[in-house]
């Protein structure tokens, strides 16, 4: 996927978190393991996000890999700690397809 088509899935991402209650805290977090596509928070929990896009749900969900994973994770523990942060967070996804916008909360492998 092109930075371009990204960056509109990200701002779709941020419209729908925006228009459900949260406060987007940042952007593009980037560290030597990975970025993070949004962060932001809603009742006191910090939300990790991963924004994929595709021309469905299963194609674009696919593409968050163990892998990925892992490596979005490290991120997040750098983020905390460069931010000296202690509190709830939770790791999810938003899925923008030409017709829905899906957010998956608590992802795991």
């Amino acid at each position: 996927m092109s930075r371009a088509k990204g960056n509109i899935a990200e701002d779709k991402a941020c419209k729908f978190l925006d228009e459900n209650g949260f406060m987007i805290v940042e952007r593009n977090f980037y560290s030597r393991f990975g970025e993070i596509d949004i962060i932001a928070s809603k009742d006191e929990v910090l939300h990790f996000i991963e924004v994929k896009s595709g021309l469905d749900y299963e194609s674009a969900i696919q593409n968050i890999t163990p892998s990925k994973l892992r490596k979005f994770i490290k991120t997040i523990h750098v983020y905390m700690k460069k931010n000296t942060l202690d509190v709830d967070f939770s790791v999810d996804a938003i899925v923008v397809t030409p017709n829905d916008i899906e957010f998956v909360q608590n992802i795991t492998f």
